[in-house]
């Protein structure tokens, strides 16, 4: 009785760990991009090579690596193209200012497009003046 008492609790513990591990697992693959469909994480992808790197994932988390031992890992490996939300450094600064520049282009534009489509104002000589003042009379 005792011995199954404890195979039972020794399953559920693994069970437990494997469950925590797999939790582990899809957070990681979620903020992982796909190499090969690049709009879609590692979740989302059932291309091969996100199916092995998903298995990589895995791997190194049933070894004991950290969930920053097995990103470093994959960033080593393949660069920061690899993480959804590359770190912001030199190699990815036009990456991350890239909309704010292309904003701001936009509005120079514009500003400058509605500038030239004002009508100027017509100048008048003496004479015309006159005229329409007396036209208005």
């Amino acid at each position: 009785m005792t011995r199954a008492l404890l195979l039972v609790l020794f399953a559920v513990h693994a069970w437990a760990q494997d469950a925590a591990l797999e939790r582990r697992a899809q957070t990681l693959e979620k903020e992982l991009r796909c190499l090969v469909c690049q709009n879609q994480t590692l979740a989302e992808s059932s291309a091969p090579l996100a199916v092995d790197l998903r298995n990589q994932v895995r791997e190194q988390i049933a070894q004991g690596k950290s969930d920053r031992e097995v990103i470093d890992w994959l960033v080593a490996r393949y660069g920061d193209f690899v993480l959804y939300r590359p770190p912001f450094k030199a190699t990815t600064a036009l990456l991350w200012a890239g909309p704010f520049l292309f904003l701001i282009a936009g509005f120079w534009l514009l500003a400058r497009l509605l500038r030239r489509r004002r009508i100027p104002e017509p100048q008048l000589s003496e004479a015309d003046r006159a005229r329409a003042a007396k036209l208005l009379e």
